[in-house]
């Protein structure tokens, strides 16, 4: 599908990803204290741990180099010595979360992320994990997942944590063009790739993602054209198709180029047209949001069924209710409350080593918002939504519909009174359509740019 130039230049705004609603810049200015985050997570514990488990995101900020391009929050070293301390705060962080539950923790999900979680060294992930599902029980639809760099993973991270229960992992590849990954300063090789994609499978994981990322500096349709070529020859079960987010007054790594380098709005959506096509070609199915995978994978088999699923760690085959985030700057979720942590390494160590929950902020979840977080995650995951008017009927979903009127006239939503369905020409502008339901960014404009480009 060609996406007309006029809606591409329209709808080319700033606008969240909707990994959660509220999204965090309109989180409440209210404090939120240690005792009500505390109950909100032992109530949400009690309520769903022993039916649907609980998922855990472990953030590991450590990285040898500063990939110039990158907007998550890290830390660059290349000194090992800060796993150990590091370490041994996650898991007193985890002791403290222990303490609040009140019956061994069912585990269904675990997901590494940083930073590089393979900087940490196999025997240190071990210990890690090993404390971590010490006096757990391990849901039997568990999955756990990584996230690794291409040139330092080893084989031994791989099966050591294969050993642990670990069964995805995902490699950063961004773009194998040499010009591209200079100037971004993430190098690895294709045959590094190659190496650890077929070392993965050797050893038993069920399913290897690629991230790419299209719109980077000096980034050509040919020099994308060459990099899923060379992707086909691997056919990772999952790719995670992003587009490159240019927010140096957020990440100043980025200001180590300029806007003269990145191809213009219209020539990063022929990137991504030529991405999603030749994707598409090679046998791979658009999932929800940047997300293609093959038949065989969970994600293509969760929004088959329908029950695909968005948190802060982004899409998942399954739901749980409580997420609980550790490490600096992660996010932990209860379903109607939102907490997380503080985003310095030091400041995160010191909090925790005191015996306290490190959490910065949170939000409480209002009716309203869960009414409008229910229509944005059925958009983001199923493609439509629909609504009782008797219920769960707001005056901000009302608004929202009304907002919603000007896309459907542009194509991108076919709107009842009722219900909402997201058109082929609208999936592929999610985050606008999600954005005309935010009622708090709309009751609240920012004076500045707060969120990435949608084009």
């Amino acid at each position: 599908m060609i996406i007309p130039r006029h809606l591409s230049e329209k709808y080319n705004v700033a606008a969240p990803r909707y990994t959660s609603y509220p999204t965090v810049p309109y989180w409440s200015k209210e404090p939120i204290s240690v005792d009500q985050w505390k109950q909100a997570v032992k109530d949400a514990f009690a309520a769903t741990n022993l039916k649907d488990g609980i998922s855990l995101y472990i953030h590991l900020p450590f990285c040898e180099s500063l990939c110039t391009y990158c907007g998550c929050n890290t830390r660059i070293t290349r000194n090992h010595k800060v796993e150990e301390p590091y370490m041994q705060a996650v898991l007193k962080e985890w002791d403290m979360y222990r303490n609040i539950f009140e019956d061994k923790p069912v585990i269904k999900e675990i997901h590494l992320g940083g930073g590089t979680p393979t900087f940490f060294s196999p025997e240190n992930l071990n210990e890690l994990i090993e404390g971590i599902l010490k006096d757990s029980v391990i849901h039997p639809q568990a999955d756990f997942g990584f996230e690794g760099h291409p040139a330092n993973t080893t084989y031994d991270h791989l099966k050591t944590l294969y050993d642990l229960g670990f069964r995805r992992v995902s490699f950063g590849i961004q773009d194998f063009d040499p010009r591209v990954q200079f100037i971004i300063n993430r190098v690895q090789t294709f045959d590094q790739v190659k190496n650890v994609t077929e070392w993965a499978r050797a050893i038993g994981y069920y399913s290897v993602n690629f991230d790419l990322v299209y719109g980077l500096p000096l980034q050509t349709l040919d020099s994308l054209a060459e990099t899923i070529e060379k992707v086909g020859l691997l056919m990772p079960d999952r790719i995670a198709f992003y587009s490159y987010a240019h927010v140096p007054w957020v990440k100043p790594g980025q200001r180590m180029f300029t806007e003269k380098h990145l191809p213009t709005p219209a020539e990063k959506r022929s990137l991504y047209e030529l991405g999603r096509d030749t994707l598409t070609a090679l046998g791979y199915h658009d999932i929800g949001m940047d997300h293609f995978a093959l038949m065989s994978d969970s994600l293509y088999k969760a929004e088959k069924n329908k029950t695909l699923h968005r948190n802060f760690m982004g899409y998942t085959h399954q739901y749980t209710r409580l997420m609980v985030g550790l490490g600096v700057s992660s996010i932990s979720d209860t379903w109607d409350a939102y907490a997380q942590n503080v985003k310095n390494v030091e400041e995160y160590t010191r909090i925790v080593n005191s015996g306290e929950l490190p959490i910065v902020k949170g939000h409480f979840l209002t009716n309203d918002d869960m009414i409008i977080r229910k229509h944005i995650l059925n958009i983001m995951c199923k493609g439509e939504t629909s609504w009782n008017h008797k219920e769960e009927f707001s005056d901000d979903l009302g608004d929202g519909i009304t907002r919603m009127k000007e896309l459907a006239d542009d194509g991108l939503v076919e709107l009842g009174s009722y219900h909402l369905v997201v058109t082929p020409l609208g999936k592929h502008f999610l985050r606008n359509i999600c954005m005309a339901l935010d009622a708090r960014l709309w009751a609240d404009q920012p004076a500045t740019q707060l969120f990435s480009m949608t084009g």
